[in-house]
C-alpha cells in the first residue's frame, strides 16, 4: 500500500464504485499482516517510497513465497529480496511471475514503482571481485526509482583508471565506493567530488583484511570529507542511504 493505492482507493469510495464494506476489507491488513512466522509491514511504502524488502537468509523457500504473496496481495507494486539463493529466487517466482533473479548480486526483483524519481548515483568498486556487493547496490538504486551509473574496476592500483572517468562520476548527486583489501578507494574518491560518498567496505581480501574488517576501519578513518560508511558487504543499505540522499536535494543539472 503506497501513497497513490491509497488516494485511488479512497476516491473509489467516493465515486461509489467501491462500498465502505469493500474498502474495509482492503484496508484491513494495515499497517501490518500478522502470518505467524512474520509481520509483514504493508506500511513501508506509504512511510519510506518502497515496499518492505524481504532479506532471503534465515527464512524458508515456503516462508518467503508467503511473504511475497502477501506483500503484493496488500498493494505492493514492486518487491525486491536480498541475499537470495536459486531456492529462494524459484520461491518469489512461483509467488510472483515474471520476478527476475540477478544471480551476481544475489537479488531477486518484482514489478516497479509507478514512476521514475530524479537524480543520478555513481556506483563505482574497485575491482571485478567487489561486483556482487555492487550490483546489489545498483539493482536497488534502479529498484527504487533512480538511475545508476555503473563504474567499475577503478581501485587505487591503477589510479589512472578512476582519473579516466572522474567526469561520469562528478555528474552523479551521490556517489556509492565499493572496495575490499585496504578500502582505499572510499577516501580518494571522497576528495575528488563534491557530492556525498556512501562508502561500502566488502569481505574481498587476504588474510589481514579480516573478512572486510580492514577496509571498514580504513574507510572510518577517510581524511577526506563528507564519505559515510556502511556495513561490510551492505551494498542495498548503502543505496537505499543513497536514495535517501538524492531524494532529499533539489533536482539540479548535475544530479537531475
Amino acid at each position: 500500500m503506497d501513497e497513490q493505492s491509497l488516494l485511488t482507493l479512497l476516491r473509489a469510495v467516493r465515486a461509489g464504485g467501491l462500498t465502505e464494506t469493500e474498502a474495509l476489507e482492503r484496508l484491513r491488513t494495515m499497517p501490518f499482516e500478522d502470518v505467524g512466522f512474520a509481520r509483514i509491514d504493508h506500511h513501508r511504502a506509504l512511510r519510506q517510497g518502497f515496499p518492505e524488502v524481504i532479506f532471503c537468509p534465515g527464512k524458508t523457500p515456503g516462508q518467503i513465497e508467503e511473504i511475497a504473496r502477501r506483500l503484493a496481495g496488500g498493494g505492493a507494486t514492486a518487491l525486491l529480496a536480498s541475499r537470495a539463493d536459486r531456492d529462494a529466487a524459484a520461491a518469489v517466482a512461483r509467488a510472483l511471475p515474471g520476478a527476475l533473479y540477478h544471480e551476481t548480486a544475489r537479488l531477486v526483483s518484482w514489478g516497479g514503482l509507478r514512476q521514475e524519481r530524479p537524480g543520478l548515483a555513481a556506483v563505482v568498486s574497485a575491482g571485478t571481485a567487489d561486483l556482487p556487493v555492487a550490483e546489489e547496490a545498483a539493482l536497488t538504486l534502479e529498484a527504487v526509482g533512480h538511475k545508476a551509473d555503473r563504474v567499475y574496476d577503478v581501485g587505487v592500483a591503477g589510479l589512472h583508471r578512476l582519473l579516466a572517468v572522474m567526469g561520469r562520476i562528478n555528474a552523479a548527486g551521490v556517489v556509492v565506493v565499493v572496495a575490499g583489501m585496504e578500502g582505499a578507494l572510499a577516501s580518494v574518491v571522497g576528495g575528488l567530488v563534491s557530492a556525498p560518498v556512501v562508502a561500502v567496505p566488502t569481505s574481498v581480501g587476504y588474510g589481514a583484511s579480516f573478512g572486510g574488517l580492514a577496509a571498514l576501519l580504513s574507510m572510518l578513518n577517510a581524511c577526506a570529507a563528507g564519505v559515510g560508511v556502511v556495513n561490510i558487504d551492505n551494498g542495498f543499505g548503502a543505496a537505499m542511504l543513497a536514495a535517501k540522499i538524492l531524494s532529499a536535494a533539489p533536482p539540479t543539472p548535475a544530479n537531475a
